[in-house]
């Protein structure tokens, strides 16, 4: 993957941050996003300097920031070949009879017209010429119903049809797919498992959760000329929870 130039979206820390890795050592220079301004910077640095990556902080949700960052990209590496939308909230908990429907608003925001945006800024930004790749960050809540978290599953299983949407429409010069994970052990998730993660893995046929290097892995292998022939797809990665267990 190398001359490849890539946008990891919310990547200071955990997943987003563990694609942005796996680009990088394979030759690939990479534009990182988020919130926070000095994890970015550390991020950066940690990938391995200005030479290969850039950190631009902002809100996902903002147009003016994905526009700021396809113009940095364009400047400092060139067009956009790879956009990977890892974005995504879920700051509510509980059924939907109960959802502050002000919360739902702000998940569908960022989960998913965020995500069209982005898509459309790098359109901008040379992906439309590059002929690249797409990869949206969904969740085996969006395959599967999951007790407390389904508004942001349903935000989710929105982006798996928005994914197959762009598959039709972008082809066949730009491939659209998704990863779909259970639980991966990152901060994002901690809620999650934090206290009783052997009672949560024991529901898994791996019998361990998640970590972010092997949803890297799948990413990787979605963005590579390996995978020149799949599009519109959602990859399932879950350790073998939805088979035998209950989505969380």
């Amino acid at each position: 993957m190398a001359d490849q130039v890539a946008i990891v979206t919310g990547a200071s820390r955990g997943i987003g941050f563990a694609i942005a890795q796996r680009f990088v050592a394979q030759g690939t220079k990479v534009a990182i996003t988020g919130r926070d301004a000095d994890a970015l910077a550390a991020a950066v640095k940690e990938l391995g300097g200005p030479a290969v990556a850039l950190g631009v902080a902002g809100k996902g949700d903002n147009a003016d920031h994905r526009a700021a960052v396809i113009d940095q990209v364009n400047a400092a590496f060139g067009p956009v070949t790879t956009l990977v939308n890892n974005i995504g909230i879920n700051p509510a908990y509980g059924p939907l009879a109960q959802l502050d429907l002000n919360a739902a608003r702000k998940m569908a925001e960022v989960n998913l017209i965020g995500t069209l945006g982005w898509v459309q800024e790098a359109l901008r930004g040379g992906l439309a010429e590059s002929g690249g790749s797409i990869v949206n960050i969904s969740s085996v809540s969006g395959v599967r119903p999951a007790p407390g978290i389904a508004f942001y599953g349903t935000t989710k299983a929105a982006l798996i049809h928005l994914t197959e949407e762009l598959a039709v429409e972008l082809a066949p010069k730009i491939r659209v797919n998704a990863v779909a994970p259970a639980v991966v052990k990152t901060r994002f998730a901690a809620a999650l498992f934090e206290g009783r993660e052997e009672q949560v893995t024991a529901t898994y046929p791996l019998k361990r959760l998640g970590a972010p290097e092997d949803v890297a892995g799948a990413v990787a292998f979605l963005c590579s000329p390996d995978a020149s022939w799949i599009t519109g797809q959602t990859i399932v990665l879950d350790g073998g929870v939805t088979l035998t267990g209950v989505v969380e």
